[in-house]
């Protein structure tokens, strides 16, 4: 009986700290995002009154507006979050839409924050993601119109338009402020910048060919 309820203990632990893991739960119908409230800001923003609440609080106009996409990249990502749409506070969800020119990358990032569930509109895209040391194993895929992808949380992926047309996806996160650490940028493009011969061991090339790197990321 008492490992019995050792193991029930046990249980209720491991799955209260699943619940926490995350982003909680609202306590109220909403919680519109007041961004001149003097309170600091924790998990979110402080909560407008709700008389003040409007129904434009929770509207974003123009996602299906296609994105230029004249750029190094070839793609164009339009990302209302929490600060496009205040009443997303606390809820822990956002959304994306990406348009890519044929060739066109999102280039290998991680959302720290969020999980990402992905569907094709238009075109053909691959996508991928890495699994964590040690394996290092790559999940991918192309898919075509009507197709669905899911990012799982923190892990390193990317998006490429490998078809003859323009591509669209939308993407849905489990996160109102989901981050976005671009994997380049970040690594080369720091500030200050990190030590080159730190990053020349860690991608056993020269040293000028990181000195390279870190003058096109700055």
């Amino acid at each position: 009986m008492a490992n019995l309820i050792l193991s029930l203990s046990l249980v209720v632990i491991t799955w209260s700290s699943l619940a926490l893991a995350h982003e909680p739960s609202p306590l109220q119908d909403f919680c519109v995002a007041d961004f001149n409230a003097a309170a600091v800001r924790v998990n979110g923003f402080a909560c407008l009154d709700p008389k003040q609440v409007t129904p434009d609080h929770f509207l974003f106009r123009g996602l299906n507006i296609p994105g230029n996409t004249s750029n190094p990249l070839g793609s164009f990502i339009n990302r209302p979050t929490v600060l496009e749409i205040p009443g997303l506070n606390t809820l822990g969800i956002s959304t994306v839409r990406v348009d890519y020119r044929p060739g066109g990358v999102v280039p290998p990032h991680r959302h720290p924050r969020a999980s990402e569930i992905l569907t094709v509109l238009e075109g053909t895209v691959l996508v991928g993601f890495v699994t964590s040391d040690p394996e290092n194993r790559l999940i991918s895929k192309v898919l075509q119109k009507g197709d669905v992808f899911v990012f799982p949380l923190g892990l390193v992926h990317f998006q490429q338009n490998v078809g003859q047309g323009n591509a669209v996806t939308i993407a849905f996160l489990s996160s109102q402020n989901p981050g976005v650490i671009a994997i380049a940028n970040a690594v080369f493009g720091s500030d200050p910048a990190i030590n080159a011969d730190v990053l020349a061991k860690a991608f056993q090339v020269d040293k000028s060919i990181i000195n390279k790197l870190q003058a096109a990321h700055n």
